[in-house]
């Protein structure tokens, strides 16, 4: 009885794993990192990230100044406006660096960055350097700061993360770049990349959850 359980019970997995491989839909733009280093999301920044960077930093102490002309308290005001402009300039830096991390991983309109990412990495790939840079971390310590800060901008609200490993799990094919080896580490037995990985384990868990909270039959 016990075996014939869990056999039901990975056929079941194995059919919601099939399932969830040919639904998933792409992202609306191409993926061109899904774990980018936090130096190339600051140097590839548009002028309007620096520009909502720029109005926060200025707006935060503004909208101090405003309210203390409107109601005024009598306080002397300059260190609350320094304050207020910290919260400005690190709240806006947030908001920029997610804007364009949110273009390395397709989600918004990415043209120029798709360009000059093909570029960049082509020409690391004839000069022969690693795409992602070079890293004197283990391969574990990189797998562990690859999984920590993969989608980490989606929760600054609650722990700001950035990625400062360089690492090579990002998602994509490194042929498209001209290089025609890369370490078998960048796949797992199915030849999964290491961003869809966590992608399917999240999905498979989100099913898992759902099948249990539907109603049994009596």
């Amino acid at each position: 009885m016990v075996a014939e359980k869990k056999a039901s019970t990975s056929s079941h997995k194995s059919q919601i794993l099939s399932h969830l491989l040919c639904t998933m839909a792409p992202t609306p733009y191409p993926l061109i990192d899904s774990d980018p280093h936090a130096s190339r999301v600051m140097r590839y920044m548009r002028p309007g990230d620096y520009a909502t960077w720029a109005g926060y930093t200025a707006g935060a102490p503004a909208a101090l100044w405003a309210w203390e002309r409107i109601d005024r308290t009598g306080f002397r005001m300059r260190p609350v406006y320094y304050v207020g402009a910290w919260l400005g300039f690190s709240a806006g830096f947030l908001i920029a660096y997610s804007r364009s991390s949110m273009r390395f991983w397709g989600w918004t309109e990415n043209a120029r960055e798709e360009a000059r990412d093909l570029e960049e990495l082509s020409q690391r790939a004839r000069e022969g350097k690693p795409l992602y840079g070079e890293s004197d971390q283990p391969m574990w310590v990189q797998g562990a700061a690859h999984r920590n800060s993969q989608y980490s901008q989606l929760k600054f609200s609650l722990f700001p993360m950035l990625n400062l490993v360089h690492h090579p799990y990002h998602g994509t094919n490194p042929a498209k770049y001209g290089v025609q080896a890369e370490p078998d580490v960048l796949q797992n037995e199915e030849g999964l990349q290491p961003g869809e990985i966590l992608q399917r384990r999240l999905d498979l868990k989100n099913a898992f959850k759902q099948d249990a909270e539907k109603p049994k039959d009596a």
